[in-house]
């Protein structure tokens, strides 16, 4: 087994693209209302900051659990801005934070009710809760990680239990995710399903977008030579399912929900 962290440099390969949904999700966020704000799964940091910038927080927290992502995020920090070693899925805070903000992290953890009641336990009188998920675990991109995970010789080096997608196990629908915000009190609530329609050089180009994300799984199992076989072989097999094409049109679909608590 290998101890492979996140690749800020890999993630980055895509930032625009990443960066979009970001921009949305703040765009929902009541920008004059916030003054203590946590951002869970904060990655790279780039976007913690712009955070900050944004809705004028004066004490923003970014939280992650890769040391290489936090890492990179430390030459962001400045005052009023800084950045933790956490667990998502486990944080919470005593009703002080204004915002409670996350995006494309939640994923990773499972029991969304049960975490998203923690993360809201943690919003004074009127704090926010900006989230965004992907909802795209029928595609391609993640159909084909699996299937390949369950061939030889990499099924056996897994002990027979590749590890699941974690969209496919822990993402809700959007009606299911509008449910909780109203059993969680937000008196006020947005929750939407987008497609995002990226445009990539080529459809191999899919290959280091998902590197960078839902293979990161798979990589920390296998042993380096070995993950690199995988990568061979979800290559030739994404290519046969989808085509080998330039450009290539790749849609990716993204639950977005923001709610307020009553004042």
């Amino acid at each position: 087994m290998t101890t492979a962290d996140w690749s800020p440099a890999q993630y980055r390969m895509f930032a625009d693209e990443r960066a979009q949904p970001f921009h949305d999700l703040l765009a929902l966020v009541d920008a004059g209302a916030v003054g203590r704000a946590v951002d869970l799964g904060c990655g790279p940091g780039e976007l913690t900051v712009l955070l900050a910038d944004r809705t004028g927080a004066t004490d923003v927290v970014g939280l992650d659990n890769s040391p290489a992502m936090l890492s990179s995020a430390a030459e962001h920090a400045r005052r009023g801005v800084r950045f933790v070693e956490g667990d998502l899925g486990q944080w919470t805070s005593g009703h002080d934070h204004d915002l409670v903000f996350a995006s494309a992290s939640l994923q990773w953890t499972p029991d969304h009710p049960a975490v998203l009641a923690r993360w809201a336990a943690a919003l004074a009188p009127g704090g926010q809760l900006a989230v965004q998920v992907p909802a795209n675990a029928y595609m391609p991109s993640h159909t084909v990680a699996a299937e390949v995970a369950h061939r030889e010789p990499f099924l056996s080096a897994m002990g027979g239990a590749p590890p699941a997608d974690p969209v496919a196990l822990n993402v809700l629908e959007p009606e299911e995710y509008a449910q909780l915000l109203h059993d969680l009190g937000f008196a006020r609530q947005h929750v939407r399903l987008q497609v995002y329609p990226h445009v990539l050089p080529s459809s191999r180009d899919v290959v280091q977008w998902v590197r960078g994300t839902t293979l990161t799984r798979f990589q920390r199992v296998l042993e380096p030579e070995l993950f690199e076989r995988f990568v061979v072989a979800y290559e030739a097999e994404l290519l046969r399912q989808i085509g080998d094409r330039s450009p290539y049109f790749f849609p990716f679909r993204r639950v977005l929900l923001w709610g307020r608590l009553a004042h």
